[in-house]
C-alpha cells in the first residue's frame, strides 16, 4: 500500500450520456426524440405496416425545442433512437446585459451569467417589460443535449 495521496480533476460531469435509447415503437406522441443530431419534442407519429418480410416503420415529425424547426424522420419500429435527456430548471432573474445575456439566481445562491435572452419575440418583450417594470421574474430553462435556453416566464410579484 503507498501512502500517497490521490487527486482527481473533478469536471463536475458525471458522465451521464446527453441522450437514452428507446425502443422507436414506444415513443408517443409529445415525447421527446433526436432527429439529426437536434433535440426535438415529438408533434406526429405514425406506424407503416410493411410488407410480407419487411418491417414495421414509425414515420416522426419533431419540433426543434430550441428553433422551433420542423424535423422529420422514419425509423423501423423495433430498433432503437435516441431520446434526449430535457430537464427544466426555474432560476430568478438578477439582470439584463446590454450584450443580451441574462444573469440569474441558481437555488444554491449562486449566479449563472452564460445565457442568452430568448430568441422568441413575445417571450423576449415579456422579459425585457417585466424587467423594466421592476417586477420579480422567474424564467424556466430548459436543457438538453448540452444546450440550455429560457422557454418560459413566471411573475412571482413586485420587488420589496
Amino acid at each position: 500500500m503507498s501512502d500517497e495521496e490521490h487527486h482527481f480533476e473533478s469536471k463536475a460531469d458525471a458522465g451521464a450520456s446527453k441522450t437514452y435509447p428507446q425502443q422507436a415503437g414506444t415513443i408517443r406522441k409529445n415525447g421527446y426524440i433526436v432527429i439529426k443530431n437536434r433535440p426535438c419534442k415529438v408533434v406526429e407519429v405514425s406506424t407503416s405496416k410493411t410488407g410480407k418480410h419487411g418491417h414495421a416503420k414509425c414515420h416522426f415529425v419533431g419540433i426543434d425545442i430550441f428553433n422551433g424547426k420542423k424535423l422529420e424522420d422514419i425509423v423501423p419500429s423495433s430498433h432503437n433512437c435516441d431520446v434526449p435527456h430535457v430537464n427544466r430548471t426555474d432560476y430568478q432573474l438578477i439582470d439584463i446585459s446590454e450584450d443580451g445575456f441574462v444573469s440569474l439566481l441558481t437555488e444554491n445562491g449562486n449566479t449563472k451569467d452564460d445565457l442568452r435572452l430568448p430568441t422568441d419575440d413575445n417571450l423576449l418583450s415579456q422579459i425585457k417589460d417585466g424587467f423594466a417594470e421592476g417586477k420579480d421574474l422567474v424564467v424556466t430553462v430548459m436543457s438538453a443535449m448540452g444546450e440550455e435556453q429560457i422557454c418560459a416566464l413566471k411573475d412571482i410579484g413586485p420587488k420589496n
